[in-house]
């Protein structure tokens, strides 16, 4: 038995149905495992053609999106179309790494729709970008 949301809850729960009933942490769900030096990030993304994928380093976040297009189109014997469906998709999700990587610390594999990222864990010391705040 499903509770009843609170407000804020009701339109998260809105916008979560949305698109078919998937979102972006259903379609994209990820497990981070820290392994032999590494992070590394197994992303579930089935259905999805390797083009239909982008990874990108920005400003210290690792974004991964996915887009689809797809379009069925069904003629009788005169070449009338009786049926025509379309439906796009756009998925994309962000993770906070750090400012000390660049693109030479990633890399990425999709096989058998897991896209499969490997991060080079880096010290707490490599990273130049840290700062102290002295609290009054």
């Amino acid at each position: 038995m499903r509770y009843i949301p609170a407000r804020a809850n009701l339109i998260d729960d809105v916008f979560r149905d949305s698109f078919y009933g998937r979102n972006a942490l259903s379609v994209m769900r990820t497990n981070i495992i820290e392994k032999d030096g590494s992070y590394l990030f197994d992303i579930e993304l089935p259905g999805f053609a390797k083009e239909d994928i982008t990874v990108e380093l920005k400003r210290g976040y690792l974004k991964v999106s996915a887009g689809k297009e797809e379009s069925n189109e069904e003629k009788d014997d005169q070449g009338k179309v009786i049926r025509k469906e379309r439906m796009s998709g756009r998925y994309s999700r962000r993770f906070y790494i750090g400012d000390a990587y660049s693109e030479e610390d990633v890399s990425a594999k999709y096989e058998n729709g897991e896209l499969k990222i490997s991060l080079k864990a880096k010290n707490e010391e490599e990273s130049t970008n840290r700062k102290t705040i002295t609290i009054a």
